[in-house]
């Protein structure tokens, strides 16, 4: 690809597909193994209505992550800044873009949700891919049963949201079509998201094939739960070891650069910058205060 995306004019439905034929291409090249999730191959399978992708994402095992990511590097492709508070917001993946190109590269490396250990995950859901011809190239991307699974999760993090719900309402009509229910099962089951997929296989699985439910994980009630990034800190804050309390409440109070550059890779981090980022900050705070609130009375529930 001799000429840049950004010379070439692309949009950014364009640089999505054209995206996954570039990072199946540095996977290739590296011996890495790679497949791609949501986006267009999940319009192709028929899980999604069609929609434009605003990026390209892309699962990779563990310990090929900086692998992966050091060949995009090579072509100019640079990690985006995120909020360094992983104890209120869990990584899962690495956001990378490029000046050139018109939509940036999620690098999964896990999915929330998910509970079992992130290699094996990834092991579990390579056996259940299949290649899929997309911009003229074979990539691999989840056999519909997979990709069910991924969609659901990705919608139930958020299932408050009417794209959330149109989503697996949609799912929810195919799977029943062609009858994946205990495929779906399956999978969620052996990758450890019983306890995150519950409200969605509660309304498919019939009672009699319906599994022990596990609790879900700290990390996943909470992702449900926290609708406002105030919500994520103050969770994290209250469930966090004493010890590691103040440091957190500072953070929260005077946050890093990497936090206002992970909401706008262009924000202002000068002094003066600095200083209106901080007002808006508060802004949103005092705004979000009542969702805030009661986010955290359905945790005390």
């Amino acid at each position: 690809m001799g000429e840049s995306a950004g010379e070439a004019g692309l949009s950014v439905a364009e640089g999505v597909l054209l995206g996954h034929a570039l990072v199946a291409r540095v996977a290739e090249d590296l011996g890495v193994r790679v497949f791609f999730i949501k986006g267009p191959a999940s319009v192709q399978l028929g899980l999604r209505k069609p929609k434009i992708s605003n990026d390209v994402d892309v699962f990779v095992a563990p310990a090929d992550l900086e692998l992966l990511l050091d060949g995009l590097r090579e072509r100019g492709w640079r990690a985006r800044p995120v909020d360094p508070d992983g104890r209120a917001f869990p990584k899962h993946s690495v956001t990378v873009d490029h000046p050139d190109w018109p939509c940036c590269i999620d690098v999964h490396y896990r999915f929330p949700g998910m509970e079992k250990h992130a290699g094996e995950c990834f092991e579990l859901m390579w056996v259940h891919t299949q290649e899929l011809l997309l911009t003229g190239q074979q990539v691999r991307v989840p056999t519909k049963a997979l990709g069910i699974v991924i969609l659901v999760l990705h919608a139930l993090r958020a299932p408050h949201l009417a794209e959330s719900r149109q989503e697996l309402d949609y799912i929810t009509a195919m799977v029943q079509q062609e009858q994946l229910e205990s495929e779906v099962l399956d999978l969620s089951t052996r990758a450890g998201a019983l306890a995150a997929m519950r409200p969605y296989l509660e309304s498919v699985v019939p009672g009699e094939e319906a599994p022990v439910w596990p609790a879900p994980s700290t990390e996943w009630r909470n992702r449900v739960l926290a609708r406002e990034p105030g919500s994520a800190r103050l969770l994290a804050l209250v469930q966090a070891p004493w010890p590691a309390k103040p440091g957190m409440l500072w953070r929260s109070v005077a946050p890093k650069s990497e936090t206002f550059l992970g909401g706008d890779i262009y924000a202002d981090v000068s002094f003066s910058g600095r200083l209106g980022l901080h007002r808006a900050r508060w802004s949103r705070f005092l705004k979000a205060l009542p969702q805030i609130i009661k986010d955290f009375s359905h945790y005390r529930a």
